[in-house]
């Protein structure tokens, strides 16, 4: 069977099918990616069919002091709808060069689900992230109805009708578990596989025999997060009891007695820690729990918020306000993260349990 993966150029949103990717490929199946280049190109191996061009389409672009619905706005209408515009073509070229069996379309590559429709193919969301099976706008009508409308915009000028682009009604593939998340709100059917994620790469050694605190905000937050990372480190510098490590990917900090990285290895280092500060990105979330740390969650914008309420709720962290935290509220969340480990063990037995990358495969291959 033959399988096309359509995706923006977000790695976030790319990594959890890497392994779906690899699993089909390994039981015999065509795999091939379709998305902008050259950023694509960049993120994954195989077969990449072109859909537009990602230069202008990055998020990093996006000014930083954009929160609430001021930062959806800007998502939906400089984003979203205009990387699905500029898609649609490349994605329908893909298809008629490879002729799948399958579109798998992450929620936010709606180019995808626009082109299975308008060729009547059986097509699968990926849900890279777990907040919109929560239908987080459904206590917001007219948040709700403004994004209806800009969704009944693309149908009208790609020709088709179908329902909301974001879940296809054949299969959503949440790569989380009920555990975290919880139960689905959709009218679809929602298959919770657990995290894919990829194989920890690298190795880490730096260890000196104290418990071990990361701090991290992602690549995507450099500027955003300076601040919160520059109190990380006096929180840590004053905690003589604990190894601190903070990720820095601008290399501006200085400390003497905090460790300091541009980039770390996440999946290797977290292995060996004993807490996890981050801003609530899916995938750095499910790389602390898949290790069963507990996590002190700082969102930031967009779905992070969400995540970092499905951490509080299945007790396997605590959060604080980005905006306002000072080292002594980062010490005193770091402090009491030892509390909420059996929380993030159980955590960490739903995701073994799920069956991630391959228990994905599995309900493609059904779906096809």
């Amino acid at each position: 069977m033959r399988f096309l993966l359509v995706v923006p150029p977000l790695a976030g949103h790319v990594t959890p099918l890497r392994g779906v990717a690899s699993a089909l490929s390994r039981r015999g199946h065509s795999v091939a990616w379709c998305g902008p280049v050259p950023e694509l190109s960049t993120l994954v191996s195989g077969r990449v069919f072109p859909a537009g061009d990602s230069s202008p389409f990055s998020l990093a672009l996006r000014p930083p002091g954009l929160r609430g619905f001021a930062a959806l706005k800007y998502l939906w209408e400089s984003y979203l709808v205009p990387l699905a515009d500029a898609m649609v073509p490349g994605v329908a070229s893909a298809v008629a060069a490879f002729s799948p069996d399958v579109v798998v379309a992450d929620q936010q590559a709606m180019a995808g689900a626009l082109v299975a429709a308008r060729c009547g193919l059986p097509w699968a969301t990926s849900a890279s992230t777990s907040t919109e099976l929560a239908d987080p706008l459904g206590s917001l009508p007219k948040i709700a109805s403004w994004v209806s409308g800009l969704q009944a915009g693309l149908r009208a000028r790609h020709g088709v009708l179908l329902g909301d682009l974001r879940f296809s009604p054949h299969l959503v593939l949440a790569f989380t578990t009920r555990a975290l998340a919880g139960e689905s709100r959709l009218a679809v059917p929602v298959s919770y596989v657990g995290p894919a994620l990829p194989a920890a790469s690298g190795e880490w050694s730096g260890g000196d025999g104290r418990p071990l605190v990361v701090v991290t905000l992602g690549t995507s937050n450099a500027s955003a997060g300076a601040r919160f990372l520059a109190e990380s480190v006096d929180a840590l510098a004053g905690m003589p009891s604990v190894q601190g490590l903070v990720v820095d990917p601008t290399g501006h900090l200085i400390s003497e007695s905090v460790g300091l990285a541009r980039w770390i290895p996440q999946p290797a280092v977290f292995a060996h820690a004993s807490a996890v500060v981050c801003h609530g990105g899916h995938n750095t979330v499910c790389e602390a729990l898949s290790s069963g740390v507990p996590l002190v969650v700082a969102p930031i914008r967009d779905d992070q918020s969400m995540l970092a309420q499905q951490v509080v709720a299945a007790s396997a962290g605590v959060r604080l306000r980005f905006d306002h935290a000072k080292a002594t509220d980062i010490r005193k969340a770091i402090e009491s993260a030892e509390q909420y480990r059996p929380g993030a063990s159980r955590i960490r037995e739903s995701f073994e349990a799920a069956g991630g990358a391959e228990e994905a495969a599995t309900h493609l291959e059904s779906l096809a």
